[in-house]
């Protein structure tokens, strides 16, 4: 299986053997169903769309109603696509348990990260501002200085580190270790942070290569 989906529960610690603290996030691990499976003579690729929680049928669209009830499942809240290297094995309608992952597993994960709203550059972009507030510089600690020239060539640049919305994005952290696997109360330990709010949902990935 390519992976499943979790939801963030937050960051805890734990002690090693040695008596080192480690720093986790505790992310929850429902039953995963399997909505669609996708291959290359019909959709060019494989892949299986996986779908988590259940949403209530008066807050589903027709259309998402009927991918569903062609799958045999209930309505679910969640919907995220797997892509496979190969024909996945599994049936539409089955569900994937969490003890596909194992611990010591390094795995990949992707969530969307937190929204900081319109941010200046010093806080985007790292820039260290003027630095002093000498030579009638009294507003120009956090500014962007200079964008480009006057009349050649007119305009601002594509792409030019400027103010903006800051965060919102997808974010991909690779081989993060799987430090605790429970398969009763459906929850992994990952060693570290994970990008995104408390209760957002998140991408595991298993890797190719550990």
């Amino acid at each position: 299986m390519c992976g499943l989906i979790g939801k963030n529960l937050g960051m805890t610690s734990i002690f090693s053997k040695d008596g080192e603290n480690i720093p986790c996030t505790i992310v929850y691990i429902p039953l995963c169903y399997v909505v669609q499976v996708k291959t290359i003579n019909n959709d060019g690729y494989f892949s299986v769309q996986l779908g988590i929680k259940e949403k209530k049928i008066e807050k589903t669209t027709k259309s998402l109603l009927g991918h569903f009830k062609k799958a045999g499942i209930s309505p679910k809240k969640k919907l995220l696509e797997f892509k496979c290297d190969s024909m996945p094995s599994f049936q539409i309608g089955s569900s994937i348990k969490i003890n596909i992952f194992q611990e010591g597993e390094l795995v990949d994960i992707k969530g969307i990260s937190k929204g900081k709203g319109f941010q200046g550059v010093v806080k985007r972009h790292h820039f260290s501002g003027v630095g002093e507030s000498t030579h009638g510089q009294h507003n120009r600690l956090r500014a962007p200085g200079s964008i480009g020239a006057g009349s050649d060539p007119s305009r601002v640049f594509k792409g030019k580190k400027m103010g903006g919305r800051t965060g919102g994005k997808n974010v991909t952290i690779k081989k993060m270790k799987i430090l605790k696997v429970d398969t009763h109360q459906y929850f992994i330990l990952l060693k570290g942070s994970v990008p995104g709010n408390k209760n957002s949902y998140l991408m595991i990935k298993k890797r190719k290569w550990n």
